[in-house]
């Protein structure tokens, strides 16, 4: 990447190791994603930013994993573009400050010098990029976490257990000698460290592709809205199903499910008696009356998806729905866009039509959208 770069929305995107004072409290987000994604990323905080009345600029460089969005209000920002309508972000965070040129015998007192007179904490992140590079920093930001807590909490600056009451502290080096400090807010940023949902391959799952609509059902329904839509009995719909990863997901919470693949599906998921097989065109297909579920996860392009999951909710077959839309190679933060309008200007006469996406890590070249008509 050179060193001025321009993003899609013909926003200066300037690398993320530009130089800057040894200590410098800045003002902005710190938001991270899948490495690769950084212009999308940074074209969706540009564009929202500017729909806010928010000036600031996007910095970051393509294969870092995270963007620094800079403005002098940081405050407002951050409470004018909440973390569950941001897509490509699998974390935001406010900026309080960056160190560089950290002393690797003491990286904690500058810390200490950051949070002077800016309360208490209720939970230290200590994290690094998912970059290759970044990997590296791994051990570091496991013991310095480890070193760090306890030091916070002899001096008030983090509370002697995780509060959700108080924002998080988040420690982000992106070398052993450069962090940026910032925090986040409890119900208004992801609850996992690095924003990644630790989840594990189940070894009877038909494919790892289940990985994928677990972590939706995590990061795109609330606790409250999980526990009263995602209930044993209910009648669900598996578009582009074969083999069966998000059918097998759909049977494990006790749904009676409707696969539909010219492919085949796995054999034990049809002995369980929960699985109706249909070999038809996903594209084609309609149910008998409506259904509590639709899923789909075929691969088409995204504006031909967007609008057959439209028909369904126009259509009334489904109240609820996950789908993935496949991002083409370049310009993903516009087509994302153009995808979910027309997702939403032909589903329907809804007075409550929610709208969910975000790209997840299990998720490759795609983003993953929740609708559901409440």
């Amino acid at each position: 990447m050179t060193d001025i770069d321009h993003d899609q929305s013909g926003a200066v995107v300037a690398p993320a190791e530009a130089s800057m004072a040894p200590q410098q409290t800045i003002s902005g987000l710190l938001c991270y994603c899948r490495p690769g994604f950084e212009p999308d990323l940074a074209a969706e905080l540009t564009e929202r930013a500017a729909g806010v009345h928010v000036a600031g600029y996007a910095q970051t460089k393509r294969g870092d994993g995270y963007v620094l969005f800079h403005s002098d209000n940081g405050p407002s920002l951050t409470s004018e573009l909440p973390f569950r309508e941001l897509i490509f972000a699998r974390q935001k965070m406010m900026l309080l400050a960056e160190l560089r040129d950290l002393d690797p015998t003491d990286r904690i007192t500058p810390i200490f010098e950051v949070l002077a007179g800016r309360g208490r904490h209720g939970e230290l992140m200590v994290e690094h990029p998912e970059s290759d590079e970044g990997k590296q920093l791994a051990g570091l930001a496991r013991s310095f976490a480890n070193a760090l807590r306890p030091a916070l909490r002899k001096r008030g600056f983090l509370s002697q257990k995780d509060e959700a009451r108080f924002p998080r502290l988040h420690v982000f080096f992106v070398s052993g000698t450069h962090a940026y400090i910032a925090q986040s807010v409890v119900g208004d940023s992801a609850p996992w460290a690095m924003g990644i949902p630790r989840l594990r391959t189940h070894a009877d799952a038909p494919s790892r592709s289940a990985l994928k609509l677990e972590e939706a059902f995590m990061a795109l329904l609330t606790e409250r809205e999980r526990n009263a839509r995602i209930k044993p009995g209910m009648r669900a719909v598996d578009l582009g199903a074969a083999p069966g990863g998000w059918t097998w997901v759909l049977t494990r919470e006790h749904m009676r499910v409707v696969a539909v693949d010219n492919g085949p599906m796995q054999a034990e998921l049809l002995e369980t008696g929960l699985v109706d097989h249909h070999r038809v065109d996903g594209f084609r297909y309609q149910p008998v009356g409506a259904v509590d579920w639709m899923v789909c996860d075929m691969v088409e392009q995204p504006r031909k998806v967007a609008e057959r999951m439209a028909t369904w909710f126009r259509e009334g077959w489904c109240r609820n729905a996950v789908f993935n839309l496949k991002l083409p190679m370049k310009k993903r933060w516009q087509e994302t866009l153009l995808a979910l309008d027309l997702f939403a200007n032909n589903a329907g006469e809804h007075e409550n039509l929610v709208i969910r996406a975000r790209q997840l890590y299990h998720d490759r070249e795609e983003i993953t959208v929740y609708a559901s008509v409440e």
